[in-house]
């Protein structure tokens, strides 16, 4: 008998790219008139942002804003829309409250502060954070890196499929999550080359 698996993953579905942006829509809306709204960037990232990939089946967003707003401030903005504060499966379940630090550029602690948030009934991740958060525009070098190169794609899927695997039976997927920074790891220098020299520093 199969055990169940909380990092189980989905093939592609078309239809991700669209409802993404049908819930952005709905947090611009209700975010609109907070400090710094009016230039926050609105992204889906994550595996389901990436056409042809496999995924959990959770849909990934983000706003990169700041000020970063307060848990009250958002509470009363995204609670209309389903959205409840996540708070992790575990007491150090990462990425929840702050970011784990990535790359070598100089940057302050208060930069890795985020705000996570969950529509479940939509199966919807909302990472809210600062506009200058390293991570917030990792997670957009890297959507766009694994579209522009399918054997990065492919290999990306393929780790994802065994450390699915290795999770079947678990109560969440915290180590699922941990495990893939190996991948990470081992594109940062070459996704950060490849990203500056499209974007800039």
């Amino acid at each position: 008998m199969d055990q169940p698996n909380p990092a189980a993953l989905c093939e592609p579905d078309g239809a991700w790219a669209d409802r993404a942006a049908a819930h952005l829509t709905d947090v611009r809306r209700v975010l609109s008139g907070l400090p710094g709204a009016d230039v926050a960037a609105y992204d889906h990232i994550g595996s389901t942002s990436v056409p042809g990939l496999a995924a959990k089946p959770y849909l990934d967003l983000q706003v990169r804003i700041l000020p970063l707003p307060d848990h009250d401030v958002l509470a009363r903005r995204l609670g209309p829309l389903g959205f409840d504060r996540a708070l992790g499966a575990r007491p150090d379940s990462p990425g929840v409250s702050h970011d784990i630090p990535r790359g070598d550029e100089p940057a302050p602690p208060e930069v890795w502060e985020k705000r996570l948030y969950v529509q479940r009934q939509a199966s919807v991740v909302l990472h809210v954070r600062r506009s200058d958060s390293p991570w917030g525009r990792y997670t957009v070098w890297f959507r766009d890196w694994l579209r522009a190169h399918p054997a990065e794609r492919a290999r990306y899927e393929a780790t994802k499929r065994a450390l699915s695997a290795q999770n079947a039976g678990k109560p969440d997927y915290d180590d699922y999550t941990r495990a893939k920074t190996v991948f990470f790891d081992g594109i940062q220098d070459s996704l950060t080359v490849w990203a500056r020299s499209r974007y800039g520093p």
